[in-house]
């Protein structure tokens, strides 16, 4: 675990600057970066309930971009979306190739968990973030779309007010992937309670 703590603590410094050297700080509000750097700090400080929230957030989203990913190589498109970046100029492509995290990241997630068990209440705290993240990315880069606080990711669409779509969009976001994955940890990884986060 000692090797792997480092492991966490270097990329951690080698993935916020070069992203932030990329892709500037605000960037940092994306629920997928938010993702690297809570689950560094969760590694290098065995923090079971840092690492099982983004458990929570992280295992379906980055399968889901994986495939994206998959599926622009394999026909030349996109499926959902959220990988077209890999695929802009404008970034040098060591900095997009580091976004590869998203292929490795649910497994080593898996396995961390399994080392420090799965904490239930990664489920509300991840809930947190992500309500935290979706108001502050009404304010920072409109034009991105961050964490589709604009826009859904599917029909591409605003609904309605800015409160109106955020809170569907929070609703989606925790009843589709949230719930779903934190039943799924503690029925496969069993909850354990700690007392120390």
């Amino acid at each position: 675990m000692n090797a792997l703590r480092r492991a966490a603590a270097v990329w951690l410094v080698v993935f916020v600057a070069g992203y932030g050297w990329a892709y500037g700080a605000a960037n940092f509000i994306r629920l997928c970066d938010v993702a690297v750097i809570m689950t560094c700090l969760g590694i290098m400080t065995g923090s079971a309930l840092l690492v099982s929230s983004q458990a929570v957030s992280s295992l379906v989203v980055d399968l889901a971009w994986d495939l994206d990913l998959l599926w622009r190589l394999l026909f030349g498109r996109h499926l959902i979306g959220g990988t077209e970046y890999m695929w802009d100029p404008r970034y040098p492509l060591w900095v997009r190739l580091m976004s590869l995290f998203h292929v490795a990241w649910p497994p080593l997630l898996f396995a961390v968990l399994r080392r420090l068990g799965y904490h239930p209440r990664g489920f509300p705290l991840q809930c947190a973030i992500a309500a935290v993240a979706l108001v502050a990315s009404r304010f920072v880069l409109p034009g991105e779309n961050l964490n589709f606080a604009f826009r859904d990711p599917f029909f591409h669409r605003s609904w309605g007010p800015a409160p109106v779509h955020l809170g569907l969009t929070f609703a989606v976001l925790v009843a589709a992937v949230y719930w779903p994955t934190h039943r799924l940890l503690r029925r496969v990884l069993g909850a354990r309670s700690r007392s120390a986060a």
